[in-house]
């Protein structure tokens, strides 16, 4: 297989409730094994959750602070999450920043693995 390099920069951005969304690897077979860039403003948040996996997340950019089943954690870049299989999440902005955070899932789709909670939360 080829070298191949994904420029953040060039990625193609989808809304998400209070996110946006970008899969780096769209149309490559990575097995058991799926990545996404979640870009977020500032502003009011819900939380979702994913069933199937656990996830795990990288601040890339940005400060802000990590909201988990009633529990809060401030991040900031270089810092890594661990997000339990069905736990509440939502990782907010600071009022000034926005945030760019990776994303990794051990299941090859995030079909059926993404349930948006309708609950704003309350920092």
């Amino acid at each position: 297989m080829p070298v191949r390099v994904v420029r953040v920069g060039e990625l193609s951005f989808g809304e998400l409730p209070g996110r946006l969304s970008a899969a780096p690897l769209a149309g490559v077979d990575t097995g058991a094994l799926t990545v996404r860039f979640a870009r977020l403003s500032p502003g009011p948040r819900t939380a979702h959750r994913h069933p199937l996996s656990v996830e795990l997340t990288y601040v890339v950019e940005g400060t802000g602070t990590h909201w988990q089943d009633g529990e809060t954690a401030r991040v900031e870049p270089g810092d890594l999450i661990l997000v339990p299989a069905g736990a509440a999440h939502a990782t907010i902005p600071d009022e000034d920043a926005s945030m760019l955070l990776y994303c990794v899932f051990p299941v090859a789709s995030l079909d059926g693995n993404v349930e948006e909670l309708d609950e704003p939360i309350r920092l």
